[in-house]
């Protein structure tokens, strides 16, 4: 059995179905992005990712290959139809394509053809397209180890990527692993994102309910529900402010 990554749901099937296995790591079982990938976390509400979207995309030079990874087949496909709308060569790759549509549309892909490509995990991991430089997050993964396959896709061969990912209050949980990433990779880390730092281990019952505590450390002084046990924060907000990522305006120019 080999494995890219090794989290606990793979070390169960190795034990279900192997016998005494012997386990052997080439490197660290500790997860990292590859540094030649920029990271941005964008924390947004999630019925503004489709405009953060199309305003990122129309910064970009034309012809510039995207890959863009949704949760869902459906999600794919409404996203691949608005950015069609929008005057962009955009298709679809998911599993309830056959494999001749999906070859298909990896090679528009590849061949600039069709110069986006909306997907779910089924490209997550093995494609290898040299010139593609941007990766965008739109439905935050499940897991940090899908989140670094996905970015992995750009930034390969010791090129430089860009990998952007909108975050919204229901990826909450995965805070602490994506800052713990962020901050290996001497990535920034937004202060909006700060805000959902610890959320998973702040879980309490409360009179036979599920409730997230933040307490006053969540957010600063100020903090949110002063300690009683509040849900989530009422609004999310950009995570760039004004003069966009590191600043002088915009976001490091066509990247």
């Amino acid at each position: 059995l080999f494995s890219a990554t090794w989290p606990k749901s793979i070390v169960r099937l190795a034990h279900d179905f192997l016998t005494n296995p012997l386990q052997v790591n080439v490197g660290s079982l500790e997860l990292h992005a590859n540094k030649d990938i920029k990271q941005i976390i964008q924390v947004c509400d999630e019925y503004d990712k489709r405009r953060h979207l199309l305003s990122h995309v129309s910064q970009q030079p034309r012809g510039i290959k995207i890959l863009i990874f949704t949760a869902t087949k459906r999600g794919a496909d409404q996203l691949t139809r608005v950015l069609r709308d929008s005057g962009y060569g955009a298709r679809a790759i998911h599993g309830d394509k056959s494999q001749q549509d999906r070859d298909w549309t990896l090679a528009e892909f590849k061949s600039g053809k069709s110069p986006i490509m909306v997907a779910t995990d089924v490209a997550s991991r093995g494609l290898d397209v040299r010139d593609l430089t941007l990766v965008f997050n739109y439905d935050f993964p499940q897991a940090i180890e899908d989140y670094i396959h996905r970015i992995g896709r750009t930034g390969r061969a010791g090129n430089k990527g860009t990998a952007i990912s909108f975050f919204t209050s229901k990826d909450a949980k995965k805070a602490d692993g994506l800052i713990k990433i962020l901050s290996e990779a001497k990535q920034e880390v937004p202060r909006d994102l700060l805000r959902y730092q610890g959320y998973s281990r702040k879980f309490v019952g409360r009179r036979g309910s599920d409730r997230y505590s933040y307490g006053s450390s969540f957010g600063g002084a100020r903090g949110y529900g002063n300690g009683r046990g509040s849900s989530m924060p009422a609004a999310d907000t950009a995570s760039y402010n004004g003069g966009g990522y590191g600043g002088g305006g915009g976001y490091g120019g066509k990247y």
